[in-house]
């Protein structure tokens, strides 16, 4: 899952940004409105997470912005101020959710999971196909009864497989939803993780549930 923080103080953001990384979300970050809302407008995000008050554009502006152009994606929206009469203003703007901060990072991953669930992106926390089976909440993957060890990319990668089984995804998609912006796109980072999780399933060429569909990249059936 892809998720942008737009956060200008920089020991928030950072945190947010490697805390929601541990949990196997691929993260872009900025500290500055306008580019907060450039990006959400080029990229496809499951979920933003935005500040209330921001340089040359708020949270409350990006998200009136973006529901202004059709954006549907989950807005999280943080703030320092507890008053009422501002959470009514987030949430007419067409904010998902409100949190005052400070915070727990368990409250807002909390949130952040209901609203993924609300929004169907997270559709629950375990997907299966053939005798695969995943868990995102506990990030545990077993064959059978087996359980299999992998890199947290590895987990990203098949949990984003399996999420959209009998999808083609293409490499850019798949460096979008488990990298971030800055990843390199010609790298061989995605064959070589796809390689490393084929020999960790153990799986067979002629039983492989991730298919390689030439020319346009990957899907499990």
């Amino acid at each position: 899952m892809r998720m942008l923080i737009v956060e200008d103080e920089t020991q928030v953001r950072d945190f947010l940004k490697i805390s929601f990384e541990a949990e196997c979300f691929a993260v872009d970050a900025t500290g500055n409105g306008a580019d907060g809302l450039r990006l959400a407008l080029i990229n496809e995000y499951d979920l933003l997470i935005l500040d209330y008050m921001l340089p040359n554009h708020t949270g409350l502006e990006i998200c009136r912005d973006l529901r202004a152009k059709g954006r549907t994606t989950p807005v999280l929206i943080l703030s320092v101020n507890s008053e009422t009469d501002i959470k009514t203003q987030v949430i007419n703007a067409g904010a998902d959710d409100y949190l005052t901060k400070p915070f727990s990072f368990t409250e807002l991953h909390a949130r952040v999971r209901a609203l993924l669930r609300r929004s169907h992106v997270m559709t629950g926390p375990v997907y299966t196909a053939h005798d695969i089976t995943l868990n995102s909440q506990s990030h545990t993957v077993t064959k059978g009864d087996t359980a299999i060890a992998l890199t947290r990319k590895e987990f990203m990668l098949l949990e984003c497989l399996m999420r959209h089984r009998g999808t083609v995804l293409s490499r850019g998609m798949l460096i979008e939803n488990v990298w971030d912006m800055n990843a390199d796109p010609f790298s061989n980072t995605i064959e070589s993780h796809i390689l490393s999780l084929r020999k960790k399933l153990n799986i067979n060429v002629s039983k492989d549930i991730i298919k390689t569909v030439t020319g346009y990249g990957y899907k499990i059936e």
